[in-house]
């Protein structure tokens, strides 16, 4: 199709019912409601193509992403248009705000700062309401061992033994921007725990399962499984090492997304 008219759509999804963000067969994924939605609002006379920022697995939500909308024909009521798109959007899908692009934009290359957010609570059996966002661990961790941790990571790197699926091609060398555990004041609800905290991470981009596999091993650092130095170790540029324990997928978020064009 001719793309004349291009559109950056800014949305936040819960993905705790979706198999991640990407089209798959016989799989309910976020692009596949939002492109099923998009097809309803136009009532199937519009050509239209959509592609997005980034990539959520399966169970990873998101505060603030984006994807763009290629267009044969203008949309003129920005307004409108978002107001019907959320009606008929799934309750779990919420598009935020839109703006019009040009053709020399592009939503993937352009993406140059991500921030994710991984909530979690440990050392108790937390309300089953939970779940769908914020990871609990059972175990007691040691979190001011964890905060140390978490500072390793700040720099550039070799994060081979925090990602899975690694290949010999796989760019592994990262530069990590800011990383830092916290206690949550982010998000709150009544069924939360007294006491719940963020692993909040930022860079350009991250490796297959990076974010899961480095708070994994903070999880192992905060049980005492693993010390400062395992983690040091592994980072650096001739580690062979694998760190296995990648934490569960429901408590990751991306958190923002920032763009490096004026739009």
């Amino acid at each position: 199709m001719d793309k004349n008219y291009f559109y950056l759509i800014t949305i936040q999804y819960l993905g705790f019912r979706y198999h991640g963000w990407q089209k798959q067969p016989n799989l309910k994924t976020v692009h596949l409601v939002i492109d099923k939605t998009l097809n309803y609002v136009f009532k199937g006379d519009k050509k239209f193509k959509s592609l997005a920022a980034g990539r959520t697995d399966a169970m990873v939500s998101a505060n603030e992403t984006a994807f763009e909308l290629f267009m044969e024909d203008p949309i003129e009521d920005f307004v409108g248009f978002l107001e019907q798109f959320n009606y008929y959007l799934p309750q779990d899908v919420r598009a935020l705000a839109m703006r019009a692009v040009d053709k020399d934009f592009n939503v993937i290359q352009n993406a140059k700062l991500k921030e994710y957010v991984y909530l979690f609570a440990h050392g108790q059996k937390s309300h089953p309401f939970c779940a769908s966002i914020m990871t609990t661990f059972r175990d007691v961790l040691d979190i001011e061992l964890m905060k140390k941790g978490a500072k390793l990571y700040e720099g550039t790197h070799n994060f081979k033994a925090f990602c899975s699926r690694v290949s010999e091609k796989g760019m592994y060398q990262r530069t990590i921007d800011s990383c830092e555990i916290i206690e949550n004041t982010m998000f709150n609800a009544n069924f939360f725990p007294k006491e719940s905290f963020l692993f909040k991470v930022k860079a350009e981009g991250f490796g297959y399962n990076q974010i899961r596999g480095m708070m994994g091993s903070l999880v192992r650092l905060g049980k005492n499984d693993f010390t400062l130095d395992d983690i040091a170790k592994s980072l650096l540029p001739d580690s062979t090492a694998v760190m296995e324990y990648i934490a569960p997928a429901s408590g990751l978020i991306l958190n923002t997304l920032e763009f490096d064009y004026e739009v």
